[in-house]
């Protein structure tokens, strides 16, 4: 559900009319619902109430400092990837023990950013990292709180750049390795053994895959007590699935009643990385029509907005359903792509889609793209990234103004003697 809805043959955000918001925002934008927010927030928390849990948002999925802050306040933490994620989170009043630090390549100086700030736990990813972050936090006498991530080796059936748990991944520990892993970190005396990480990728559509790599992990917690390693936390990702088009992805009532009865055999606290399934609906893309044009094979709409914008499309030939912002009667449907003004024959944001026909100057909203929309942007062509605006009833606010051109080229210089 979310609150993108048509009065009459106007399209609203909540409470208010999306073209008024264009008039005065200019475009491309991103538009995000507070009501939906908050209702996938509340929906996701009260689907694992039977057990212990904390749900620490994926920042990667949509990393706003509003939208960050607004998760903190009603109970959640993060998960961050990078030192940037985690200056975002902490900017944004997340609490510093509801943040999980994960991500193949941990730099040093990111190690120190989060022992500093007293973060709730690393997810480590290698052996490498894990003897760098015994021997960081020793230099800075402190004892680093660890979950090692592993990788259960459990087919997502997603799309293979998100499919983050087969054996090939760059991801995680392989869960055949994991006992020598743990007996490695029991060594190392600024290392704390907390918790056991997996996630096993993104967009999944089936509560199978969740529960094959739950029960492989939690033999494996099994044996890790055996060996006296007391498992606190249990680090289960995220990855549940939203519509795009035609998927039926499971309600997050439907994972978690699937996934308890193994959780609560387990005694741990269960951290949960949830990003699109709360974010994703929540918001949409508003562009404006430049041109329409007709070749001898094909018909295109230009929009203002590009895949520097919205990647989605063009990396992982995502679908993203688009809608006029503004119905006109009598429009006869037409087979067109959707693209924009960067310099690349891949930059488009549908292809062989049909639509009611369009004319310059009117709106289009290309829906579900409150994840991985913002926070996958760049300035390729030179351009600036657009601004991003929340709306809670019938009000609006600007959460990220639009950049401007001398925002593009701060922190350059040319050299005198050049």
């Amino acid at each position: 559900m979310h609150h993108f809805e048509y009065r009459g043959e106007d399209l609203y955000c909540e409470e208010v009319p999306i073209a008024a918001l264009a008039k005065e925002v200019g475009t491309p934008f991103y538009l995000y619902s507070h009501a939906t927010l908050t209702r996938h927030f509340r929906v996701f928390d009260e689907a694992f109430q039977q057990i212990p849990h904390l749900i620490c948002f994926a920042a990667k999925a949509n990393a706003n400092l509003a939208i960050l802050n607004l998760f903190a306040r009603m109970g959640g933490g993060a998960d961050v990837v990078s030192g940037g994620e985690l200056f975002r989170a902490l900017r944004a009043g997340v609490p510093p023990d509801r943040i999980v630090f994960a991500g193949v390549g941990k730099s040093r100086e990111e190690m120190m950013e989060a022992l500093k700030a007293d973060i709730l736990m690393f997810n480590v990813e290698s052996s490498q990292e894990l003897r760098l972050l015994n021997q960081v936090a020793g230099e800075m006498g402190m004892v680093a709180r660890v979950a090692l991530r592993v990788n259960p080796d459990v087919d997502p059936k997603t799309h293979p750049y998100i499919s983050t748990g087969l054996k090939q991944s760059k991801f995680g520990i392989d869960i055949s390795l994991a006992l020598e892993e743990y007996r490695l970190a029991q060594t190392l005396p600024h290392i704390a053994i907390v918790g056991v990480h997996k996630h096993i990728g993104s967009q999944i559509t089936d509560v199978a895959p969740f529960v094959d790599s739950l029960t492989r992990i939690a033999a494996l917690i099994g044996e890790l007590r055996t060996l006296g390693i007391d498992i606190r936390y249990l680090d289960i990702g995220g990855g549940l699935g939203i519509p795009y088009q035609d998927e039926t992805p499971p309600h997050p009532t439907e994972m978690a009643e699937a996934v308890t009865p193994i959780l609560k055999t387990l005694g741990c606290t269960i951290v949960l990385e949830p990003g699109r399934v709360i974010v994703g609906n929540a918001g949409i893309l508003v562009t404006k029509v430049l041109y329409t044009k007709q070749t001898p094979t094909r018909h295109f709409v230009i929009v203002d907005a590009g895949m520097n914008d919205l990647i989605r499309p063009s990396l992982y030939g995502s679908y993203h359903a688009i809608q006029p912002v503004r119905r006109q009667e009598g429009r006869e449907p037409i087979t067109v792509d959707v693209v924009g003004p960067i310099c690349e024959s891949g930059d488009f944001l549908a292809k062989d889609r049909e639509i009611a026909m369009v004319e310059p100057e009117e709106l289009l909203a290309v829906m579900s793209a409150g994840a991985y929309g913002f926070t996958m942007a760049s300035n390729y062509n030179t351009r600036p990234r657009a601004a991003e605006v929340l709306v809670k009833g019938d009000r609006h606010f600007i959460i990220r103004a639009r950049e401007s051109y001398e925002d593009l080229i701060r922190g350059e210089g040319i050299p005198d003697d050049l």
